[in-house]
């Protein structure tokens, strides 16, 4: 199966920023540990701290891939923009986060990705990639992966 993993926001600062919150792991770190975790299948990364790029690469992400694994950062709590570019993708997208948002900060506990999200996981480090992946293997039928 082929997977678009598509990260938001200063995750490129991943293992600098706020470590005791997201880890000491980097994200490129984060890659790698996904590459080895599902061999048999196709991951490809993209992350980008702009807003417009990560929408683009959701709406062409319909013409490559089974699914998409998706961790929106900041916009999150507030980009109708990005919203709309889950709810118009034709192939699942699974939200994740590192972190356990319902536990932080009142502005970071609300999701508008999630109602249009095929399911969040979070609050599992990077595991909440791995749990996301499978979620997505588990979800598609067999002739998709």
């Amino acid at each position: 199966m082929k997977i678009l993993i598509l990260n938001g926001p200063n995750l490129n600062m991943l293992g600098i920023r706020k470590p005791e919150v997201y880890g000491n792991d980097t994200l490129d770190a984060i890659n790698r540990y996904l590459i080895k975790s599902f061999p048999d299948h196709d991951l490809d990364f993209f992350q980008s701290n702009t807003e417009g790029e990560v929408i683009s690469r959701l709406h062409s992400a319909n013409k490559s891939y089974q699914g998409v694994v998706m961790n929106p950062g900041a916009w999150t709590h507030y980009s109708i923009a990005l919203r709309d570019a889950v709810e118009s993708c034709l192939i699942p997208v699974i939200e994740v986060h590192l972190s356990n948002i319902s536990a932080r900060e009142e502005f970071r506990r609300f999701s508008i990705i999630s109602a249009v999200s095929l399911g969040t996981i979070s609050g599992f480090g990077k595991y909440s990639y791995t749990l996301a992946i499978q979620a997505l293997l588990n979800f598609l039928p067999e002739k998709e992966k």
